[in-house]
């Protein structure tokens, strides 16, 4: 095993940290699964042999998945943010998680199937709720506060007006 980071993310779940893994190792970029831990003895979720651990890197970052049990559910305090570039990867991510048995939130954000959440946010999002003309960035605001998934040619006619 290679030396960890200094500073992983641990994400909770309930028996599917390798699939979850395997999952976000498939759909995002600089993402892969590093190593895969099975218990050394019971505990109290699961039993000796079943999987515990799971080092993986989502985008670059590093991620430990810990199969802790049903005690403890993800929530929207904590997400992943995910700048997209254009319209064609915006719709791409948000299909893999939405159209693998997640959900839809509002203002760019859903849930995998595991509960985590993510915000799928294009840059154009981000350029057009902090434009330098106040009222522009209100009309691309209010258009964002609407949505589900971000469409970009909607946030960008909104912020011209």
């Amino acid at each position: 095993m290679t030396t960890p980071a200094k500073n992983t993310v641990c994400l909770w779940y309930d028996g599917s940290a390798e699939d979850a893994a395997r999952f976000y190792a498939a759909t995002f970029p600089d993402s892969f699964v590093g190593a895969v831990h099975r218990a050394p003895g019971d505990f109290p979720s699961g039993k000796t042999g079943d999987v515990l651990t799971v080092w993986f890197t989502i985008m670059g970052i590093p991620c430990l998945g810990l199969n802790g049990g049903p005690a403890f559910k993800h929530n929207e305090a904590f997400s992943f943010q995910v700048a997209t570039a254009d319209q064609a990867e915006t719709d791409r991510y948000w299909s893999a998680i939405v159209g693998n048995g997640g959900q839809e939130s509002a203002c760019g954000w859903c849930q995998d199937k595991w509960g985590l959440s993510w915000q799928i946010t294009p840059l154009a999002l981000t350029e057009a709720i902090t434009d330098p003309d106040p009222a522009a960035a209100k009309r691309a605001f209010d258009a964002m506060m609407t949505m589900r998934k971000i469409d970009i040619a909607a946030i960008e006619a909104a912020r011209r007006g």
